[in-house]
């Protein structure tokens, strides 16, 4: 830490994607060049923006967003934020739409994604102050920031300065598709910094080319020199730390209905956990029963107080 800076408080920061879902239920396969019968409904989303929701939801931290949403619907992705216990820093974009996601939900909870990045594909270092850091214990990072030149300036600048305070930097892959695409050991270069990583064990796949949930955790835990806590889903989560295995951590019962989000809600209250004094084990712990939450509900984010 840099002599004169503050020292790291117990808010959390968290920097990334706010979506627009428009999520649709299907119990029966998609049927090309016909109608398939669906329960569909517009919801508030985003990675970082579900992240922050459900860690304010897990109690104990301040909890902040940074994150670019189109003019078009700014003042209610504001206002269900405010209602979740979110501080929300929008940045308001006049020439893009806020991102939509199209969330196609089969009858086992599974989900697949259409994906238009809108406004927060824009989200850059133009967009930071370093106001958003008073009284921060941990900075969050959604990996879609990574995914773009904008996002990726961003999170090194916020990197470096979370830094100069000594607080601690997390990141949460994000999307499978988009690790390929952009390339696994390129993404794992802008890691420098990190001192935790949240993938599920498809992203850890991809990151390391190891199927072995645990071989996974470790060498990615190894290569990154950080904590790794491998989101398993129904199978719970897997913790390693330099490429030491410290534990796994049982899943929580659950019904699925909609598995949107679910790693979003492990993740946030993860986070909070971490924030109010828990052992890592002990954090996963909340998160396996925050997912668990999560995939017995639709839509990626916790149900917010009724104005």
């Amino acid at each position: 830490m840099a002599p004169g800076e503050p020292t790291p408080g117990t808010a959390l920061l968290v920097v990334g994607d706010l979506v627009t879902d428009v999520v649709a239920l299907h119990g029966k396969p998609l049927t090309p060049d016909t109608d398939t019968t669906a329960r569909i409904s517009v919801r508030p989303g985003g990675s970082a923006a579900n992240t922050a929701a459900w860690a304010a939801a897990a109690g104990g931290a301040e909890v902040r967003l940074l994150a670019r949403v189109g003019a078009d619907s700014a003042d209610w992705h504001r206002e269900v934020l405010q209602r979740t216990g979110v501080r929300p820093s929008l940045r308001v974009d006049r020439e893009r739409p806020t991102a939509v996601v199209i969330s196609l939900v089969n009858g086992a909870g599974e989900r697949t994604f259409v994906t238009d990045r809108g406004a927060s594909g824009a989200l850059g270092p133009a967009d930071w102050a370093d106001t958003l850091l008073e009284r921060v214990g941990r900075l969050h990072l959604s990996g879609y920031l990574l995914f773009g030149a904008e996002g990726r300036a961003l999170a090194a600048h916020a990197v470096v300065r979370a830094a100069a305070r000594g607080i601690g930097v997390s990141v949460d892959p994000a999307s499978v598709g988009f690790l390929r695409e952009y390339g696994p050991s390129r993404f794992l270069d802008l890691l420098g910094g990190v001192d935790l990583l949240l993938p599920n064990l498809a992203e850890a796949r991809v990151l390391t080319g190891a199927d072995d949930p645990e071989q996974a955790a470790r060498g990615l835990s190894a290569r990154c020199h950080c904590l790794v806590v491998l989101k398993l889903g129904a199978a719970g989560a897997l913790l390693a730390d330099h490429g030491s295995l410290l534990g796994a951590v049982p899943a929580a019962p659950a019904t699925a209905l909609d598995s949107t989000g679910a790693g979003d809600a492990f993740a946030g209250a993860f986070l909070a956990a971490l924030l109010a004094g828990a052992a890592p084990l002990e954090a996963a712990g909340e998160g396996c029963r925050s997912g668990a939450r999560a995939v017995g509900q639709v839509g990626g984010r916790p149900e917010p107080a009724q104005a």
